[in-house]
C-alpha cells in the first residue's frame, strides 16, 4: 500500500480529477495549500506597500492506493497536471504501514480498494 501525495497547480485540478476518474482511481483528500519551489518570485503592491510574494497557491492531493494502483495513479496525475512550465508540482509516493476503513473495520488492501472493485471480483 502507498500514499500518493501530489502538489499541483489549482487551475489543473479539474483536469487531474477527471484523469483520476478515468483511471478508476477513487477516494482522495484535497487541501488548498501554499508553497514555494522553482517559481520566480512575484512583487505586488498592497495598500501602497510593495510586498514580495514568495508563496504560490497549490492544491495537495492525498490518495491511498494498493500497490497495483500506484502506476495508474501517478500516470493520470502526470498526464493531466503537466503544463511544461516551472511550478507544475511534485508527486511523492510514500509507503503505508497500515490502513483501516472506519465504517467496516476492513484493513490494508481491502480498506484502500474501491468497494465497486471488491464487488466485481
Amino acid at each position: 500500500m502507498k500514499l500518493v501525495v501530489a502538489i499541483v497547480r489549482p487551475e489543473k485540478l479539474g483536469d487531474v480529477l477527471e484523469s483520476l476518474f478515468r483511471a478508476e482511481v477513487r477516494g482522495l483528500t484535497l487541501h488548498r495549500v501554499q508553497g514555494h519551489g522553482g517559481e520566480t518570485e512575484q512583487v505586488e503592491t498592497y495598500r501602497g506597500t510593495t510586498v514580495k510574494m514568495e508563496l504560490s497557491d497549490k492544491v495537495r492531493l492525498e490518495i491511498g492506493v494498493s500497490d497495483h494502483f500506484v502506476e495508474p495513479t501517478v500516470d493520470a496525475i502526470l498526464r493531466a497536471a503537466r503544463t511544461g512550465d516551472v511550478g507544475d508540482g511534485k508527486i511523492f509516493v510514500l509507503p503505508v504501514e497500515k490502513v483501516y476503513r472506519i465504517r467496516t473495520g476492513e484493513e490494508d488492501q481491502a480498506a484502500v480498494t474501491p468497494i465497486e472493485e471488491l464487488v466485481r471480483t
